[in-house]
């Protein structure tokens, strides 16, 4: 069993980062590359804080992981040094834990009952306990291909190549079914390849990964767009005569815009993505980026994840100047449990990595019009202190201005990280005769299924833009649904239903 006082003897220890006038200077992961006797050894003791409580939130599928891993079994066996059988307990319910150890926020470590007290210091490190797992099981050639003994005779197409849709072309595959992965962009990966920037995930982690896949016999194309009409697409008649059942996993992409700000149709305004999408090809060689942060004041518009990566590109690139811009108050540096109780995922002050190498974070601050120069050029953003206020009949939420007071901040290049608005309007949609809902996301029935019998939908193009650990959920969860469309019945886990919420307070 745990041993029950080993958060009494080990504090919480994070996984120790590269200096930071080291790391703004190169794109390598922001974590100090440790021995392999330092990470075995630093993770056990990490893993010995676990107590595993007899009521395990951490990996409650509503406080917790979506995914329901099994966190005390494999903080236990890393704690006994047996790192063989922790591989398997982690991926057993995890295709990808070398994804989710490097990018998941971790709401487990929110719901870990260590995290209920001031007085614990902190809650168990799960996801660098995951991580570690990850990274020593593939180090020590634990992680192995796994085919089917008996193929079903089974074809099933899965549209997108981001977590969603790998997690259920995995599963499908190792089911026995001729599984074909569709990516429109010319390498695999999604937003794990073109959208994480490559200080957060080296993209070595996704390939290694990817070949595993191939080896089990998964099929990928790329450079394909399905429903499309351009040479090398597949058209959606065509996807439907050669499939026995389609996987949509094509993401919500549509970028939310500020199309009304003044100022808008400037040069150097862009949504975030557009300043991501290069960066990450120039990693991959594919030449200069062609929206650059070098000796520019960069202006962040938005609080989240997106907007954090923005942040640390820019630093990377060599900007004069980093600001992020968040309407929303500033959140409290310990969580208030009047406001968010525990295990609900706490209202607190999330600093990344790179708020650590420079830059600044304004709270409470909107813009009010990004002002140009006599080129067309953006030269500054006009900003106004704003309070956000919350309609009480239709819960929409508000920006208020609370003076009239409005300062300039220098800006070359502005960046709007405010959200995405759902799936992108595709061709693939009216191929397949589908509509979005007014959250911008196909809709499904509680098998997953779509109203186009046998297309069934995962990960953020049903859920809207969301966690890597609930993509990988729904991937698997899909997965369940389809295999038992094709045969009728199944032994594969599904581990969230499509109705399924994360516990907020």
């Amino acid at each position: 069993m745990a041993d029950p006082r080993g958060f009494l003897t080990f504090r919480r220890a994070d996984a120790p980062k590269r200096p930071k006038p080291e790391r703004v200077h190169d794109w390598h992961e922001v974590y100090l590359d440790q021995t392999a006797p330092e990470v075995i050894d630093e993770t056990r003791k990490q893993a010995s804080r676990c107590m595993d409580c007899g009521i395990p939130f951490c990996h409650s599928g509503t406080a917790g992981c979506p995914l329901g891993n099994l966190i005390p079994e494999w903080n236990d066996l890393v704690r006994r040094d047996d790192w063989a059988q922790a591989s398997d307990r982690l991926h057993a319910t995890n295709n990808f834990p070398e994804f989710t150890g490097r990018l998941c926020p971790a709401p487990c470590e929110a719901a870990c009952v260590l995290a209920l007290t001031p007085a614990a210091e902190g809650a168990v490190t799960i996801k660098r306990v995951e991580q570690s797992i990850a990274d020593v099981a593939w180090e020590r050639d634990l992680v192995v291909s796994q085919n089917p003994g008996l193929a079903s005779g089974k074809k099933v197409a899965v549209i997108g190549s981001g977590p969603g849709g790998l997690a259920a072309a995995q599963q499908l595959t190792r089911a026995g079914h001729e599984v074909t992965v569709f990516e429109r962009d010319d390498r695999l990966g999604g937003l794990l390849r073109y959208g994480i920037p490559e200080f957060k995930m080296e993209k070595a982690v996704l390939d290694r990964r990817l070949a595993q896949m191939h080896a089990e016999g998964t099929r990928f194309v790329t450079s394909c767009e399905v429903g499309g009409s351009a040479p090398g697409d597949l058209s959606a008649d065509r996807l439907r005569a050669d499939f026995d059942a389609v996987v949509l996993a094509v993401g919500a992409l549509d970028g939310r815009d500020a199309p009304d700000l003044p100022g808008r149709d400037l040069a150097g305004v862009h949504l975030a993505m557009e300043h991501l999408v290069p960066s990450n090809r120039e990693c991959e060689g594919d030449g200069p980026t062609s929206i650059s942060a070098h000796g520019k004041h960069v202006i962040i518009i938005g609080g989240g994840d997106t907007a954090a990566d923005c942040y640390g590109t820019a630093l990377r690139q060599g900007a004069a100047s980093v600001h992020q811009l968040d309407q929303y108050p500033r959140p409290p540096d310990q969580a208030d449990f009047d406001r968010s109780p525990w295990p609900t995922w706490p209202w607190i002050l999330r600093t990344y990595p790179v708020h650590e190498e420079g830059g600044e974070r304004a709270f409470e601050v909107a813009v009010d019009r990004f002002v140009g120069d006599e080129n067309g050029q953006v030269r500054a953003v006009a900003l106004r202190k704003v309070r956000v206020e919350k309609d009480r009949t239709t819960g929409r939420r508000e920006v208020v201005p609370v003076s009239d007071e409005v300062t300039e901040l220098p800006c070359d290049l502005a960046l709007l990280a405010i959200g995405f608005n759902g799936v992108e309007d595709m061709p693939l949609l009216d191929g397949l005769g589908l509509r979005r809902s007014p959250k911008g996301t196909l809709s499904c029935g509680p098998d997953w299924e779509t109203e186009s019998p046998g297309v069934f939908v995962c990960g953020d193009a049903h859920r809207g833009a969301s966690l890597v650990v609930w993509a990988i959920a729904e991937g698997r969860a899909v997965a369940h649904s389809v295999d038992a469309f094709l045969t009728g019945t199944s032994q594969l886990p599904s581990p969230v239903h499509p109705t399924a919420l994360p516990l907020m307070a």
